[in-house]
């Protein structure tokens, strides 16, 4: 597989691109920010998105999507990333759509509501101040004819709007163990359940989410009772790799702005990018961007194909592009100087955008186990 966009791809793009830079630019960010929007982001532009067709890009033609693959939700999501929009298109029309089409039942009430732009899912997973979904350990005990869960959740993105919650529970064994976890759908409303939105250093929202004895039927369940690994598994990847594309977004506009800096500020009465040094910098930072950019699109390209590989290439993808962007943003801060660290430029904005992505999926130290790892060592 080629590492470049065919035809309609790079269409696509095209498309994308311009349609996010007029309508969710950084300032967007800074207007739900300063105004303490309580939702978190444009519902109207989520209406948008689905309007263009994006919100649908991984959902089947037969359930209202496009029927397109994680290169096309990438392409999306780098430029959601180069201008820091806030929406749930990475939690709701990547992740959890890939949870979704594993269930024929549930699927087909949601996946045509996400298609319309008519539905945010949040993802329930984490337990923990970082990223181990292995050591999931909610309790989903039998109640009847279904189950009752009990258990906190952190970090749950949009968790506070979302329609429904998909929830990773422990049907069976111990944390630690992949046997014996479930997912299930709990719809917004339900008895016992309490969400607590908290403002992250991006200014984006997410949730505490207390399950107290929340009542749900058999029919709740996405995929099989105690083999919930293996949707989870394909929301993860999915949830890594789009996590992954959107920071190429971040460093990629952080590398821009910067190169841009450097071509005006001056100091000596020259032009600061005249100095060796800082052109040294900015290269070994545009080869770094690029070289995570071909990662990600390789981890794409392999889940879209559904070939093996695929879950260590989006470990390495988001090992490398965490690391990148956290280059771009910091060497982005450190060479617009002093006014790099107040709110008057944008640049603060990517870091903080970046220190979010990191965490989310897991952060670069945890991939690179992974690689290793999954690698025999």
């Amino acid at each position: 597989m080629p590492l470049y966009h065919t035809e309609d791809q790079a269409m696509l793009r095209e498309t994308a691109r311009p349609f996010l830079a007029d309508a969710a630019p950084v300032r967007h960010l800074r207007t739900l920010r300063d105004t303490r929007d309580p939702v978190g982001f444009s519902r109207d532009l989520w209406k948008q998105f689905a309007e263009m067709g994006f919100t649908g890009i991984l959902i089947p033609e037969a359930q209202g999507g496009l029927g397109l693959g994680h290169v096309e939700a990438g392409i999306v999501l780098e430029e959601i990333g180069r201008n820091l929009t806030p929406s749930p298109f990475l939690t709701t029309a990547v992740a959890a759509v890939e949870a979704l089409k594993t269930s024929v039942t549930i699927g087909a009430e949601w996946l045509p509501k996400i298609a319309s732009g008519d539905a945010v899912i949040a993802l329930a997973i984490e337990e923990s101040a970082k990223h181990r979904p292995e050591r999931i350990a909610l309790k989903a005990e039998r109640s009847g004819n279904g189950f009752r869960l009990s258990g906190a959740k952190n970090f749950v993105i949009n968790g506070h709007v979302a329609d429904l919650l998909i929830v990773a529970a422990r049907t069976a064994g111990a944390a630690g163990e992949p046997d014996g976890i479930t997912l299930f759908a709990v719809p917004k409303g339900a008895v016992g359940l309490t969400v607590n939105p908290v403002l992250l250093a991006d200014s984006s929202l997410a949730s505490h989410v207390i399950l107290d004895g929340v009542e749900v039927d058999a029919d709740a369940v996405i995929g099989e009772v105690d083999g919930g690994w293996s949707p989870l598994t394909r929301l993860l990847d999915a949830g890594r790799v789009g996590a992954a594309a959107e920071m190429l977004g971040v460093g990629g506009a952080s590398l821009d702005a910067t190169v841009d800096y450097l071509k005006t500020r001056k100091q000596f009465g020259r032009l600061i990018g005249e100095f060796q040094a800082l052109q040294h910098r900015a290269a070994h930072l545009y080869g770094e961007m690029e070289v995570a950019r071909a990662t990600v699109l390789k981890a794409a390209q392999l889940l879209d194909a559904g070939d093996p590989r695929a879950e260590l290439a989006v470990a390495v993808a988001k090992a490398k592009t965490g690391r990148a962007c956290a280059l771009a943003v910091q060497e982005g801060v450190q060479m617009h100087g002093g006014i790099g660290m107040t709110d008057e430029y944008d640049i603060g904005l990517f870091m903080k955008r970046d220190r979010a992505l990191e965490e989310f999926f897991g952060d670069a130290r945890y991939h690179a186990d992974r690689v290793a790892r999954l690698n025999g060592y």
